[in-house]
């Protein structure tokens, strides 16, 4: 007989701070609805788009209005997942996670992991309430954005394609032009 436990935010956050995953390399651990999970090292093309959108981000946002995280954890509850970047409202400590209500924008860069960003990924946020998550679908070239959670889902989910231009809610005069992002050789 086997069993399988289920763990609490608070139970991740003891393991964190004991060390608990330092051995693992380089994969990156995430609390998923009392699951422990590890994901594989990005490759070249999603680091590239992170840079990007990395860039793109500090371009677009004051630095005493919003803060840019990059794979950082944030608190979904009893969730702990580490989504590519968010802009969160500033915090006054450095010592704590922004939590879903302080998200104003979510992106997952989504290069083979596109079935649990839309999925799994997208339920959890629209469960706790964050207002806009973005999946950023390499192999697609699109972008798909959720806006308008309600009842563990979101209402509005736009694909937009190379062409386009897109902004975040929080921030319209923030372009992002999807033929820049999706462009290889820049």
């Amino acid at each position: 007989m086997s069993t399988t436990a289920k763990l609490r935010g608070e139970d991740f956050d003891r393991m964190v701070r004991r060390g608990a995953f330092v051995d693992i390399g380089p994969l990156k651990v995430e609390l998923i609805n009392g699951d422990l999970r590890f994901m594989n090292p990005a490759g070249p093309v999603h680091d590239g788009e992170l840079e990007f959108l990395t860039n793109w981000s500090y371009a677009n946002t004051a630095r005493q209005e919003v803060s840019i995280r990059v794979q950082s954890g944030i608190e979904c509850g009893d969730n702990r997942p580490e989504p590519d970047i968010i802009w969160a409202r500033k915090l006054q400590s450095k010592r704590v996670r922004p939590t879903h209500a302080d998200i104003l924008l979510l992106i997952e860069v989504s290069d083979s992991s596109l079935e649990l960003d839309m999925g799994e990924k997208s339920i959890l946020y629209a469960s706790h309430g964050i207002q806009e998550f973005w999946v950023v679908d390499i192999p697609s070239e699109k972008v798909h954005v959720h806006r308008s959670p309600k009842d563990g889902r979101y209402n509005s989910i736009q694909s937009f394609e190379k062409g386009d231009t897109i902004s975040p809610l929080s921030h319209h005069n923030a372009k992002l032009l999807l033929w820049e992002l999706f462009d290889i050789d820049s």
